[in-house]
Formats: structure tokens, C-alpha cells, sequence
């Protein structure tokens, strides 16, 4: 019964996988939590599916984040940086209507999907946004990581 035992623990640490192939290495998953309240005048636009806000105040996120309405009570947020780079001067992404665009390179991401739109045919690999946490409770939208 031992052996048996010891064989299942042994096969459990083995099997068990660090590999972190899918984790983008230019942008930290900083832990945060920030509520949004929906009443406030500044959140506004997410009462209207389709409509989205940048919160870029410190300590969320790299450099802030998209929200987005993207159904009836649903929300999405996603990283405000460019995920196909070190975060510099030029990787805030600029929202534009349900996209934002990183002004180094000209990529376009959705923020219904994160996908990266206009992604090079080049044979590199490229992320698509950094998603966070949104739920919704009551009138408060909570996004964290």
C-alpha cells in the first residue's frame, strides 16, 4: 500500500507543468483591484455596450487599463500597454472607439477580444492584450488581477 501511495505522489509532482510558454515576457502581472463605480459621471460610457474607458491611475495595471461593456452586464479589461513590447514612452495604448493603438509600432488591438488585429505575417511571435478580472456587482464594475 506504500509503494502504491509513493507512486501516485511521485507521478502527481512529476506531471505537474511550470511551463509558462504563453506568458508574455514584456509586460509583470502586478496584482491590483480597482472598483468602478457606475453612477460617477467618468464610467458613464460603460453603461452602453460597445463604449470604453481608460483608468490609468497608479498601481493598476503597467500603465492603466481598457474596460469595455462587451454584452448586457458583462465586462472585459485589458492592460493599457502595448503587449508586443517593453513598456517605454510610446506603449500607452490610445483608445479609438472598441480599439486601441499602440503609437511605436501602429498595432491594433480589440477590446471585445484583445486579439491583436493587424498582426505582422512575419513568422515572429506576437501577444495579444493582457487581460484582467472584470466582474460585476450591483453598480460596481471590479477589475483585478
Amino acid at each position: 500500500m506504500l509503494r502504491i501511495l509513493s507512486f501516485i505522489l511521485l507521478a502527481t509532482l512529476f506531471s505537474c507543468d511550470n511551463d509558462r510558454g504563453n506568458r508574455n515576457p514584456f509586460l509583470q502581472e502586478i496584482g491590483f483591484r480597482y472598483d468602478m463605480n457606475l453612477n460617477l459621471p467618468l464610467y458613464n460610457p460603460l453603461k452602453t455596450i460597445g463604449r470604453a474607458v481608460l483608468v490609468d491611475n497608479a498601481g493598476v495595471g503597467t500603465k492603466g487599463f481598457f474596460v469595455i461593456q462587451s454584452g448586457i452586464g458583462q465586462y472585459r479589461a485589458f492592460e493599457a500597454s502595448c503587449p508586443n513590447h517593453v513598456p517605454n514612452e510610446c506603449s500607452t495604448l490610445v483608445l479609438d472607439g472598441v480599439n486601441a493603438n499602440c503609437s511605436c509600432e501602429g498595432y491594433e488591438y480589440n477590446l471585445f477580444t484583445g486579439q491583436l488585429i493587424n498582426r505582422p505575417d512575419d513568422g515572429n511571435r506576437y501577444y495579444d492584450m493582457l487581460e484582467y478580472r472584470a466582474t460585476i456587482n450591483g453598480n460596481v464594475v471590479v477589475v483585478s488581477n
